[in-house]
């Protein structure tokens, strides 16, 4: 292996049949000089993922296979710890199993590293996923705050910023010309692109896995900005999704609402999980928030009784409770069938 400065492992989690995307992700990071080791666990896939990565040929790659689906925060939670304890590598990158990096990500991202201020334990980067129309609004130059950690909201309702959002929708129907940004700073990222060196596990330890599904990666790297470091967005180094991300394909129509047409476990840790986080870091008024809660609450009843789900709406209500009240964990099916 050539001489390199830093050593790279990179953390990817699979589940299912997910094979055709996985196996292009691994090709790319093992394309990557500076990519020492990669982990792979496999989230009980019901195909064998070792003997499709043993295809590759590349002693770099270890599976660890699970024999039940631990989540995406038990199965990041293995990953990061494993690779903390059996490697040597310098830095940790996080990928999905369908996020494939450009070609020039992984040697960018560490050059960006001496460029951008920070100790090791006190900054992370992230790339860039063009899919996701909020990152590139923010990488030009967009207020993050606009969108995340909206101070008393309630499933991102606040009637108190009705205008302000109104303002801000009529505003983004222009077409927005600004250049992206060299870097910009956010206050947590999802795993999926993101780089840290490993001193940083020291200082905020490992995933929750009583999150077990969704909102876990925004808990996780929020402890990073909690501990006072900082976490970059660097928009010329990308990731691509090959893989259609939940939700992106719902219309919205009058009187419906996709937390009720779509409900399914997914919902109810998305809404559960998310519930638990942003009740604990954005919320500095409760009586604001309660009115939030009550009027949203409302209007989905209202929804429910229109579109014959009030089963789904008394779940979604049980998924907010569970949230506030701090009910973590694999939740039983009766709560989302």
């Amino acid at each position: 292996m050539a001489n390199i400065k830093y050593k790279v492992c990179v953390l990817t989690l699979t589940y299912a049949n997910r094979g055709q995307f996985l196996n292009q992700v691994l090709k790319r990071v093992l394309s990557f000089e500076q990519v020492t080791q990669v982990v792979v666990v496999n989230n009980a896939s019901v195909y064998s993922v070792s003997d499709d990565v043993a295809q590759l040929g590349d002693d770099r790659v270890i599976v660890l296979n699970n024999a039940e689906n631990i989540g995406s925060a038990g199965g990041y939670k293995q990953a990061i710890d494993y690779a903390y304890k059996n490697t040597d590598a310098d830095f940790i990158w996080l990928l999905d199993d369908d996020n494939v990096p450009q070609e020039n990500a992984m040697p960018g991202l560490l050059h960006m590293w001496s460029d951008i201020p920070g100790d090791n334990d006190k900054k992370a980067l992230f790339c860039l996923r063009p899919d996701r129309i909020t990152h590139v609004k923010i990488a030009k130059g967009e207020d993050p705050y606009r969108y995340y950690l909206v101070r008393d909201n309630f499933m991102g309702f606040n009637i108190f910023r009705i205008l302000l959002n109104q303002y801000y929708k009529l505003r983004d129907k222009k077409k927005d010309d600004r250049p992206l940004k060299k870097y910009v700073q956010m206050p947590y990222v999802p795993y999926g692109g993101l780089l840290f060196h490993r001193l940083m596990v020291d200082v905020i330890g490992l995933p929750n896995d009583d999150f077990f599904l969704y909102v876990d990666d925004s808990e996780y790297t929020y402890r990073i900005t909690q501990n006072k470091g900082a976490i970059w967005l660097v928009p010329e180094y990308k990731v691509i999704d090959v893989d259609q991300s939940q939700g992106i394909g719902y219309k919205k129509r009058l009187f419906h609402s996709h937390l009720l047409d779509e409900w399914s476990f997914r919902t109810y840790y998305s809404v559960r999980n998310r519930m638990y986080f942003y009740t604990r870091v954005a919320v500095s008024n409760k009586l604001m928030f309660k009115i939030n809660k009550g009027l949203y609450l409302g209007y989905l009843f209202i929804v429910s009784l229109l579109t014959s789900k009030t089963q789904q709406y008394k779940m979604l209500v049980s998924a907010v409770n569970d949230g506030i009240n701090g009910k973590l964990g694999k939740a039983n099916a009766e709560k989302f069938q």
